[in-house]
């Protein structure tokens, strides 16, 4: 008891020293207004199937669902993987011939056993070697040494499908050759239909990938290819070698035939996707001697070690025997709406669309209104930017998934890009015009369609800080880089009432030790204090169920979750992220209230270097409370401030009567990091050379302080080091 009175203690002081620190709440007008219900969300991704099973249980979904996330999005794993979606493992392949299944998958949209699983099936027409979301596994068809398998590009990009000419959507493949190679020849083995005219181009730059406008695109000089013949075809592209890392084949007119799984060409029986696009059998580059030989130096092997490759568009034809991993799964659609784990709230849910057919996605949203499951929005694709798409492809995809679904039901709100967690705005390679934005690229393309009216909400991730990067000066970031991204975009041409969506995020897009932390939970405020100040209309925690420790940095283990779990996934301890979590949710908002407005926040509390030691996010909530959400980012030190709610007919005025203050910080919670062991070489085959020789756990793991006091004029808070305080009462005047 005494120990417990010490704590509360040095939680909070109040004081009527005038000397204080200010934090200044400007109530002239908000910045903004939420629903909790609407807007303060989690997401579910794909998991281990030992996860879905365990996690939707009791207790461990009620301690989940007592962080006080609300609504929830369901995300779409399986084009990070370059697979087909099927979200119903019951459907019809297109080839009918082959009672095995092949070709084109469409789900059933009619109801009859429960979906639990869904899963994804690999594309063998596949032309990445690695993305950013499939990196260390899956391989190329274009340098995997086997002329019988090839990549294709996706028919839906083609004049059969868009209704454009084929050469506003050019089709390509690049290869990186991992340093300046002497390149003058190429010889390509083409599939059907294969490229009429097609240019062979090297990069002056040094990553057209991941720095798409520093360099340009150069065609050799004997690189512009106008009467292709198809077959396997050896250009030489310069009389002399060219020095090289980066490598393009930009098509822009193909054959239309047909003949890619070998049928005859023009035969009545050929699904018309196999017909159009362009297919690549295998891929030699290098240099030509006198003698004519072609001198190959790309590395041809069915794994991540062949000369990397990267393509526009994937054909998203597939075969039974194509179905990926069983022990990961999405959630199936009737265990996501049955659990509990929506709380019966409209969820948002996605469409696989970069790998997929529009008819599977008609087919989804068909099942889950015959279902009758409530759905807020529809999520389209997922992290194109990371596929390295082009933003026409994409919006071309975009209006033939939004004619399909909305012939389904019109009413259904759309969007996307849903663009990975990005800090700055998103380039591509200059188009015709110049214009380098993806951004603005998608949305002219839209407008130009004059469909814009299909984009009822725009959407992007967040995971701001690099892995293994973050010190913890960089907590001063946060706040600057959630607005200036919001700003970013609504420069690019967002409309100002069109809602944006943060659909997913944490962190970093790699879990170590760092999310465990206080760090971790001190960020999480900022995150969405910042987000809703900013203007932001609804944002989705990742990731909401429990997960198992993950090798992170350094082989520092961490989870993307709000708990440790056993190898049973029963719940050992609550972290940081949960604690915050529920300051956000059921002391800063009002958990089952209806508007919340937001207003602007600053505090005179800096570090010397114009840094905001102590950060401010404050709601009037529907009960008439006004609660102000401080940050003390200050990891050593605490900070005494006043609170004055300024703006109002020249009038200032502070808490008065009965204030609630709920605090978190490092009297309530601290983290101790596992042990590690360093192996030359592991001891166990395909073992990890890192191993915990103990467990990370927070002592002390909570909870919350909570005290009551009654303010008056001048009265101060302490707000202590590293820290989260949510100060909540009524306003009286001078």
């Amino acid at each position: 008891m005494k120990k417990l009175a010490a704590v509360l203690a040095g939680i909070l002081a109040f004081t009527l020293c005038a000397a204080s620190q200010t934090i200044s709440i400007d109530v002239s007008h908000p910045t903004n207004h939420f629903v909790p219900k609407e807007t303060l969300g989690a997401g579910v991704d794909r998991i281990a199937v030992d996860a879905i099973d365990k996690d939707l249980l009791q207790p461990t979904l009620e301690k989940t669902q007592a962080s006080g996330w609300q609504p929830v999005s369901f995300r779409q794993n399986t084009e990070l993987a370059v697979e087909a979606w099927h979200w119903n493992p019951q459907g019809t392949w297109s080839d009918r011939s082959d009672a095995s299944g092949k070709g084109y998958f469409t789900g059933s949209a009619t109801p009859t056993e429960m979906l639990r699983y869904s899963y994804g099936y690999g594309l063998p027409r596949r032309g990445f070697t690695r993305n950013d979301g499939t990196d260390t596994v899956g391989f190329s068809r274009l340098t995997d040494g086997d002329v019988n398998t090839f990549w294709k590009s996706n028919p839906y990009l083609t004049q059969r499908f868009t209704g454009e000419s084929d050469s506003l959507h050019p089709q390509w493949v690049v290869l990186d050759l991992a340093q300046v190679q002497q390149v003058n020849s190429i010889r390509i083995a083409w599939g059907e239909p294969y490229a009429r005219h097609y240019e062979v181009q090297y990069w002056t730059g040094e990553d057209p990938i991941h720095s798409p406008i520093r360099g340009v695109w150069e065609t050799f000089a004997q690189g512009a290819v106008a009467e292709g013949k198809g077959g396997v075809e050896t250009i030489r592209l310069n009389q002399s070698p060219v020095a090289a890392r980066f490598v393009r084949i930009w098509m822009t007119e193909s054959s239309n035939g047909c003949g890619a799984v070998g049928a005859k060409s023009n035969s009545k029986d050929n699904d018309p996707r196999d017909c159009v696009g362009y297919a690549i059998r295998e891929l030699y580059l290098g240099t030509t001697t006198d003698d004519g030989e072609i001198h190959d130096i790309l590395r041809h092997t069915a794994d991540q070690e062949q000369t990397t490759t990267y393509c526009s568009s994937v054909d998203p034809w597939h075969q039974a025997t194509d179905l990926g991993s069983t022990k990961q799964a999405q959630m199936g659609f009737d265990l996501f709406f049955t659990s509990g784990v929506t709380r019966g709230l409209p969820a948002m849910v996605p469409v696989a669309m970069l790998y997929d057919t529009p008819d599977n996605a008609a087919a989804e949203i068909a099942y889950l209104k015959a279902r009758g499951y409530p759905i807020s929005y529809v999520e389209m694709g997922e992290e194109a930017d990371g596929q390295y798409m082009l933003p026409e492809d994409y919006a071309a995809l975009y209006l033939q998934w939004a004619t399909a679904i909305h012939h389904v039901d019109p009413a259904l709100k759309l969007g996307g890009p849903s663009f990975q967690g990005v800090n700055k705005d998103i380039e591509a390679w200059p188009d015709a015009n110049g214009k380098v934005s993806w951004t603005v690229r998608f949305l002219d393309y839209l407008k130009q369609h004059g469909r814009m009216k299909d984009l009822t909400f725009f959407s992007f991730e967040h995971y701001p800080y690099d892995p293994c990067r973050i010190p913890w000066g960089m907590l001063y970031d946060e706040p600057e880089l959630v607005s200036h991204i919001m700003q970013v975009w609504h420069e690019d041409g967002v409309p100002a009432d069109m809602p944006i969506f943060i659909t997913e995020g944490n962190l970093s897009s790699g879990a170590s030790e760092t999310f465990q932390d206080i760090f971790a939970g001190i960020w999480l405020a900022d995150y969405i204090g910042s987000f809703l100040n900013s203007g932001g209309n609804g944002v989705y925690f990742f990731h909401y169920l429990p997960l198992q420790m993950e090798p992170g940095c350094n082989g520092s283990p961490g989870t993307f979750g709000m708990f440790t779990v056993d190898a049973n996934y029963q719940i050992q301890q609550p972290l940081a992220q949960f604690f915050v979590a529920q300051l956000i949710n059921l002391e800063w908002a009002q958990p089952a209230g209806g508007e919340h407005q937001v207003f602007a926040a600053k505090s005179d509390v800096e570090d010397g270097a114009g840094h905001e030691l102590v950060t401010a996010y404050a709601v009037k909530r529907p009960d008439g409370k006004w609660a102000v959400m401080a940050v003390n980012r200050d990891q050593q030190n605490a900070h005494r401030v006043r609170i004055a709610f300024e703006g109002a007919a020249d009038k200032s005025s502070g808490f008065a009567g009965p204030v609630e203050v709920s605090t978190f910080g490092s009297a309530q919670y601290e983290w101790h990091p596992a042990q590690m062991r360093f192996m030359a070489h592991a001891e166990n085959g395909a073992q990890s050379t890192i191993v915990a020789t103990t467990r990370g756990s927070a002592d002390p793991d909570g909870p919350i302080a909570h005290i009551k006091l009654t303010a008056e004029k001048g009265t101060t808070y302490d707000l202590p080091a590293a820290s989260v305080v949510v100060i909540r009462g009524g306003l009286g005047g001078k």
